[in-house]
């Protein structure tokens, strides 16, 4: 297919393609979606081989959002039945973390509901911050915390953190439809802020809330610009209780375009399958890792993902590998390019440190919808045997879904 080689081609050169290229894979027919499959793992591999990269969700404070996003299990007025407890001390989130570490995972993701942090949520995230640090020689650490104020990034980056999610989720066009109590704009000025500081800037998008192609392609356009190292693409989680609780969109194949069309646009980043994978790919869980090379490991925010084991099990068995906690995830030219602005970060107008100059969630920018602790006892499995490929519209499918009670915030064990 002539599509299919322009973009391999572009992809290949780091080259954008054109929106109509764009929309044209999320068009294609379900005979074409191993071509498309197979495309998209060309690109995949020549930037990041058949490694896969594991990462770690640590819930800090679970429920009770002031901010409405309409996707969120954690927003005002939710009444999906979740875990709701306030800050984690540090030494509970570093032996949360360290579930996951023990899995594999070479990422440790610190989420926390809410608008944004206080300066004292940043004094608190980051004493968890050094707490994992001090027990997991070489591990990263993503902050995720909602809306940043001025300073705020600067601070976590100082404290240690390696990268700061802020997902933008849809396109800027539709984003009034999905929240009321911030902006887009907001978003972007948080993203913005963490790359300044010189954090690996992390956002990523929610598909399956009712959008549009077009909407897809302008919020992946929107994240190249914006430049993000990683890339999450949530698979919307329907919970009951939430105003998209009926929002049945997804199939394995429409799924599998979404990502294929992510990494043509954003070549050379980290494409991670973030939460969602089980409800809407799940057998074709598997063909996915041929496009994106990240995933989380174990359970999600407030959902229930397959057993952590079993993620290791997928990986071996499609023949990639783990990467390694010695591995640099990015390419060489995007991992330069990252040092290079850590350390302009770290000079103040004048040649100074930032700290000498004084350089100054939204549902914490993962929406519920990204992966928590997790061990290797078996979880219920999120798909029961026999489940439709497709729920009917309109209707709630609450079980497909299944509410985290474990790992953090609980006395159980978690399922990494």
């Amino acid at each position: 297919m002539d599509l299919l080689n322009t973009l391999v081609d572009k992809g290949l050169r780091r080259e954008l393609p054109t929106r109509e290229e764009a929309l044209a894979v999320l068009a294609t027919s379900d005979d074409e979606l191993l071509d498309v499959v197979a495309a998209a793992g060309k690109v995949r591999r020549q930037w990041f081989g058949r490694r896969v990269k594991l990462n770690y969700l640590v819930n800090l404070k679970s429920g009770l959002c002031p901010e409405d996003c309409s996707y969120c299990s954690q927003r005002l007025g939710s009444k999906a039945e979740i875990l709701k407890y306030t800050w984690l001390k540090p030494e509970e989130a570093s032996q949360a973390a360290a579930a996951g570490v023990a899995g594999g995972a070479k990422r440790v993701c610190l989420v926390a509901s809410g608008r944004g942090p206080t300066d004292r949520d940043v004094e608190r995230v980051g004493k968890t911050i050094e707490a994992i640090k001090e027990q997991n020689e070489g591990i990263e650490v993503c902050a995720c915390l909602g809306l940043l104020a001025e300073g705020q990034a600067e601070r976590l980056k100082d404290a240690g953190a390696d990268a700061y999610n802020h997902n933008l989720n849809t396109s800027e066009a539709t984003y009034g439809q999905i929240t009321k109590t911030h902006t887009y704009a907001d978003r972007v000025d948080t993203v913005q802020k963490a790359h300044a500081a010189g954090l690996s800037a992390c956002s990523g998008l929610i598909a399956g809330m009712g959008e549009s192609d077009e909407d897809l392609v302008d919020v992946v356009y929107s994240l190249r610009e914006l430049d993000s190292d990683s890339v999450p693409v949530n698979f919307l989680i329907p919970f009951e209780g939430t105003p998209l609780a009926k929002e049945w969109n997804l199939t394995p194949q429409r799924c599998l375009r979404i990502l294929a069309m992510v990494r043509f646009v954003c070549p050379d980043v980290e494409v991670r399958i973030a939460g969602g994978r089980e409800v809407h790919l799940r057998s074709m869980q598997p063909l996915a890792l041929n496009i994106a090379n990240s995933i989380f490991l174990g359970d999600y925010l407030t959902s229930e993902g397959q057993a952590g084991q079993a993620d290791l099990d997928m990986i071996a068995d499609a023949g990639f590998e783990v990467e390694g906690a010695g591995t640099t995830t990015l390419p060489a030219h995007r991992a330069d390019a990252l040092a290079a602005a850590r350390a302009a970060a770290a000079q103040g107008p004048c040649g100074s440190s930032a700290a000498e100059a004084g350089c100054g969630s939204a549902c914490g920018g993962c929406s519920g919808h990204e992966a928590v602790p997790a061990q290797a006892a078996a979880a219920p499995a999120p798909v029961p045997a026999g489940a439709p490929a497709q729920a009917p519209a309109g209707e709630v499918r609450s079980d497909l879904v299944a509410v985290r009670r474990r790992g953090a915030g609980t006395d159980l064990a978690p399922n990494a």
